[in-house]
């Protein structure tokens, strides 16, 4: 498909003898459609060239060659030079590729490079709560976006599989498994263990000693505490797959905490050897004051069992050494910023290549909150994930059944819908924005919701119903296709593999999420504006081929944060 932008820089680089790659960095979209579909900045361009940013646009327009079949006007307004791109070549170009392309916006941008992204990441033995859905649902747009670019991903669910509050829990076990059925109802069970054996840890210094020990025992392989994890590992896991599925999470890797077990030797000795692990306090720890963090990171406890932040260095270790990796994100919330500056900083001493300690980025995200604070295992105060989704599938069904009782597969429509819902509504907002969790506001089916999108969806599948079908491509006039309206809608499809791009620039779902918005609310003023089924069978065709179009592009786009479209509502 034509690239306008390429086109814009490319001449503007001939003018001014400024890599075209930057000049095309900084063209921009305007505000308003009278400054034209795109906008270059002169501004940057004042102190190199000791000209006013008015007169450098002035000069760059008067010099430009600029093909008129493709850019119809330049304008200058300000320090701006506008640009306004051939109407009619625009609706040719974005139809005749939605007829070409299966997969619309797909493009090959990352051939050859390789993306890990470390997402979900639940704690075993703990109720998959809200909290984890944000991680999961981001992480899994993340993955799913970058492939759509050729990128070669790998997506590890990072377990919270180890550490000490194992040691909690075999110390709880030990002392009161027998009052709980933990096969029948695992996680519920295990977590009433745990809050119990904090409260008892608060309480008496020696149980907590106990704790310490037996995560200890554990990292020795001791046969006991070894069954025991494994068992509360597999009960975990079984109860967690309910919820990827209602998901549709995928994952290429399940290594958790644990997988690093035995790889922590070899980061505590190249520490050791590279004279950044000291003593302190019977802990071995490496000093950061140097590149401006305060906290040191805590290598080896003073009891000798590892932290966190080991599992993390060897984590990385492994990941560079296996998947060559182009680029590491880990996505988790922002309560974790200081730890990953910590493993950030550390893993420059592992003697790994630049080219990995410089591409390791913590994707961060903002809570998930309660009306009443944060949720906490420990306190019991967590709202669990699975809970949630069945409700928002029962709730989407009561709705359904009141919109549209005659409705075939109303649980697999209630489903799609619920889900969709909680997932959009996570993806709505800048990721570190904290979020409420709130009933009324994530089940809301009015506004800029998952459903609207849904409903939008729909509504082109019904208006191409009405119409007969999809009128073939070479049958469509574009010139028919030049209203305000159509050309809003052309102009936002046109942009789908821009915004992908953003997307990837940034790590930030929500721009596909706003530009969804953006496409269904265009799309609906179209559809109020113009009528689509008419007499006049040429411009039916045109405006039925821009509703498949829409439709086509929602469904991709919903598809790539993790949003299955029913077909009706």
């Amino acid at each position: 498909m034509i690239d306008f932008k390429s086109i814009i820089a490319n001449e503007i680089s001939k003018v001014v003898s400024i890599n075209q790659d930057e000049i095309k960095k900084s063209i921009e979209k305007p505000k308003g459609t009278e400054n034209g579909d795109y906008a270059f900045p002169c501004f940057r361009l004042a102190k190199t060239l000791k000209k006013a940013p008015q007169a450098i646009a002035t000069e760059i327009k008067e010099n430009i060659q600029i093909n008129e079949n493709e850019i119809t006007k330049v304008e200058v307004v300000g320090g701006y030079l506008n640009f306004f791109v051939n109407k009619e070549l625009l609706a040719k170009e974005v139809l005749q590729e939605m007829a070409n392309a299966e997969e619309y916006g797909k493009s090959a941008i990352g051939n050859g490079k390789n993306i890990v992204i470390d997402y979900s990441a639940p704690n075993i033995a703990k109720p998959f709560h809200i909290g984890h859905l944000r991680s999961t649902v981001i992480g899994a747009a993340l993955y799913k976006i970058y492939k759509y670019l050729g990128y070669n991903v790998t997506g590890i669910n990072h377990l919270g599989d180890y550490g000490t509050q194992f040691g909690k829990l075999i110390e709880g076990y030990k002392l009161w498994g027998n009052e709980y059925n933990i096969e029948e109802n695992p996680i519920d069970e295990l977590t009433k263990i745990y809050i119990r054996i904090n409260q008892a840890c608060k309480e008496d210094e020696q149980i907590l000693e106990n704790c310490r020990n037996n995560f200890k025992k554990l990292e020795d392989g001791d046969p006991y505490c070894v069954e025991l994890w494994q068992k509360f590992r597999e009960l975990s896991l079984k109860e967690f797959q309910k919820v990827y599925d209602l998901l549709g999470s995928k994952f290429d890797s399940w290594n958790g905490e644990a997988f690093y077990s035995d790889k922590m030797s070899e980061i505590v000795e190249i520490l050791e050897k590279s004279g950044k692990l000291i003593e302190s306090e019977g802990a071995k720890i490496v000093d950061l004051e140097d590149k401006g963090i305060n906290t040191p990171c805590i290598i080896e406890k003073s009891n000798g069992s590892s932290t966190y932040a080991t599992r993390d260095l060897a984590a990385i270790m492994y990941r560079a050494r296996t998947y060559d990796f182009d680029k590491a994100l880990y996505v988790t919330s922002y309560e974790q910023v200081l730890h990953f500056k910590q493993i950030f900083e550390v893993a420059k001493f592992l003697g790994l290549d630049e080219k990995y300690t410089n591409v390791l980025e913590h994707v961060s995200f903002g809570m998930v909150l309660l009306p009443t604070g944060k949720m906490s295992t420990r306190e019991g105060t967590s709202v669990k994930l699975l809970d949630l989704l069945n409700e928002a599938i029962s709730r989407a069904k009561l709705i359904i059944e009141q919109k549209n009782p005659e409705l075939e597969n109303k649980d697999e429509v209630a489903k799609r819908v619920g889900v969709g819902a909680v997932i959009f509504n996570d993806l709505a907002n800048n990721r570190v924005k904290d979020e409420i969790f709130d009933w009324d506001t994530i089940l809301n089916f009015q506004g800029e919701t998952g459903p609207y999108i849904q409903y939008t969806y729909v509504r082109t599948k019904s208006v191409i119903e009405k119409a007969g079908g999809v009128p073939q491509v070479s049958t469509v006039d574009s010139k028919l296709l030049q209203d305000e309206y159509s050309i809003k809608l052309l102009k936002l499809i046109y942009d789908f593999e821009d915004v992908l791009v953003q997307v990837t620039d940034k790590n930030e779902p929500s721009i596909l999420s706003r530009y969804l918005i953006d496409v269904a609310k265009a799309y609906s003023n179209f559809y109020n504006e113009n009528k689509i089924i008419n007499e006049d069978k040429e411009l039916q065709d045109a405006r039925v081929y821009l509703t498949y179009s829409v439709g086509k592009i929602l469904s991709i786009g919903a598809g790539l944060l993790g949003i299955e479209m029913p077909e009706r509502m």
